[in-house]
């Protein structure tokens, strides 16, 4: 048995790093000097940020990429508030993030002490697991169980609350146990084999990849199931680039032809949301597979619902023995339909226009993106074209605020993405009203050596609600933003570089430009403010 004696801020830290934590991201504050003190003794990296929420969006990009927890250190009060966005994108997103809080002492409770005040029902709605530690020589168990519940599918965000004489008294001979090992859920083998039955009969059936395929470590299984059973493969969040876009099996754009014309469709590790129609798919029998029983949908009854490890289930479906029908004409429709959408996009993709059409961009970052590029998106229609156009040619590369669509997670997801992959590219792609949010905190990145590319289309508006509301009623207000704003001005007084590009020839020098600059660099493109992304699906 090891025993740890120290502060409250030594045990924590040992608590975290014995599950694999191996940074904090935080904003200083008094509260929680202890972890500081810890984190330099042991050597663990710290980032700080100008704003709360980018810790918490670092620490949930370093969770969803390393499928490890993600450490948010937040002071007391305000500190914690300002990183509710951030708890609340995790827990919707599955990223088993670990908040630790700074709180007033308890010896004073009551008394009026600075930034005084009870954060467990604020944050309780928003996290897996919430808790104020109020001994001491018990932060090392309770925090390491705090991580295992984050770390537990279905994952999640959880927050424990330090008052300030727990975090800075001491304790001797805690013992520091191993951490346990997350439990596996062993499906139920009936309803596995009732799935995989169905999915072999079916005639045109779907599967549906979403983010926890990525989080399960499960993408090599889906490819083989998908290869052994031959169904078409579609992909949204983290679980896009689970089959590479040249498999012949993987698609993108022939989504309506699949899901209008399928028999059973699959939905894998995703829920059941305004994304994928609710789960209503005409005709098609809905196979929905989760990881928790937390994550069935309430609101639409499959036809099969295998609920688990998502390795042990693709694997079996991998491996059923029942007949399997043909899929070859199925499959050459959907690739047909795949192509004449890919064939129409070609001319956007290089549109020479002014004012630039989104798709130019898109057209451009497709030529310059490596492979194992990590891309994030922050914005609304900007964003929405980067989904449609940008194929992520490997798992664990995409980011993006997922269903809850917070917007200003950019600077904290490239933080997390950066630190994660230092030598690979890291691209930001922001719209200018997304540029609100988070941009301060380039001084963040230039001042810690953390360099990315930030491509901001900016077109002067709120895309996503000026042409809708203009369509609603006749008129917009409080959708419009300053046209033309220098916001690679901005960056460059923070530390970093870049330029405006207002010509579609110069995007792609300015792009080189960008990415072999070693610095925070914001390619601003002035885009066209009358290009509206096609919606098509209904958001409530």
């Amino acid at each position: 048995m090891t025993q740890i004696d120290g502060h409250g801020g030594d045990l924590a830290l040992a608590a975290l790093r014995s599950v694999g934590v191996d940074e904090m991201f935080t904003l200083s504050g008094g509260h929680v000097f202890p972890l500081y003190d810890a984190a330099k003794k042991a050597g663990v990296r710290i980032v700080d940020v100008r704003h709360e929420q980018s810790a918490v969006f670092a620490a949930e990009a370093v969770a969803k990429l390393q499928r490890r927890p993600g450490l948010a250190v937040l002071t007391a009060g305000p500190g914690v508030t300002n990183g509710v966005s951030g708890l609340t994108s995790a827990m919707f997103n599955g990223a088993p993030v670990v908040v630790l809080g700074g709180r007033a002492p308890q010896f004073r409770w009551g008394s009026g002490s600075l930034q005084e005040m009870d954060h467990l029902p604020i944050v309780q709605a928003v996290t897996k697991h919430a808790e104020t530690i109020f001994a001491t020589d018990e932060v090392y168990a309770r925090l390491q169980a705090a991580a295992l519940t984050a770390l537990t599918p279905h994952r999640g965000p959880v927050f424990v609350d330090l008052p300030l004489e727990v975090v800075f008294s001491t304790a001797d001979g805690v013992e520091a146990t191993q951490a346990q090992p997350v439990p596996t859920l062993e499906p139920d083998p009936d309803e596995v084999r009732k799935a995989a039955s169905m999915l072999g009969a079916a005639e045109r059936p779907v599967i549906i990849a979403g983010s926890d395929v990525w989080a399960g470590d499960a993408t090599a299984a889906l490819r083989e199931a998908a290869e052994a059973l031959r169904i078409p493969v579609f992909a949204n969040g983290m679980g896009r680039g689970s089959l590479p876009p040249d498999h012949p099996l993987a698609f993108a754009r022939a989504r309506k032809a699949a899901f209008g014309g399928a028999d059973v469709i699959a939905v894998i590790g995703t829920p059941l949301d305004f994304r994928l129609g609710f789960g209503d798919f005409g005709g098609a029998r809905v196979i929905h597979v989760t990881d928790a029983p937390s994550q069935k949908a309430g609101h639409v009854t499959p036809a099969a619902a295998p609920t688990g490890d998502l390795r042990l289930i693709l694997s079996a479906f991998a491996s059923h023995s029942g007949s399997v029908a043909g899929h070859e004409d199925w499959i050459e429709t959907l690739r047909a339909a795949e192509n004449k959408a890919k064939s129409k996009e070609a001319a956007a993709l290089e549109a020479d226009t002014d004012p630039i059409k989104p798709s130019r961009v898109y057209g451009e970052l497709r030529k310059v993106l490596a492979e194992d590029a990590v891309t994030i998106g922050d914005g609304g229609d900007f964003v929405s074209y980067a989904g449609k156009y940008l194929e992520p040619a490997r798992p664990g590369t995409w980011l993006d605020p997922g269903p809850y669509g917070c917007l200003g997670t950019g600077m904290g997801y490239a933080m997390g993405a950066r630190i994660t992959y230092p030598d690979r590219q890291i691209c930001v792609l922001m719209g200018d009203g997304a540029a609100g949010f988070s941009l301060m905190d380039v001084e963040s990145l230039a001042r810690q050596d953390l360099p990315v590319v930030i491509v901001v289309g900016n077109n002067g508006i709120w895309g996503l609600e000026k042409h809708p509301m203009r369509m609603m009623y006749g008129y917009d207000v409080a959708a419009d933003l300053q046209p033309g704003l220098r916001y690679d001005d901005v960056v460059k007084a923070l530390g970093g570089a870049g330029e405006t590009v207002e010509k579609p020839g110069d995007l792609a020098g300015a792009l080189g430009r960008a990415f072999e600059s070693g610095v925070p660099y914001l390619v601003n493109v002035l885009t066209d403010p009358e290009d509206a992304y096609p919606r098509s699906s209904n958001l409530a």
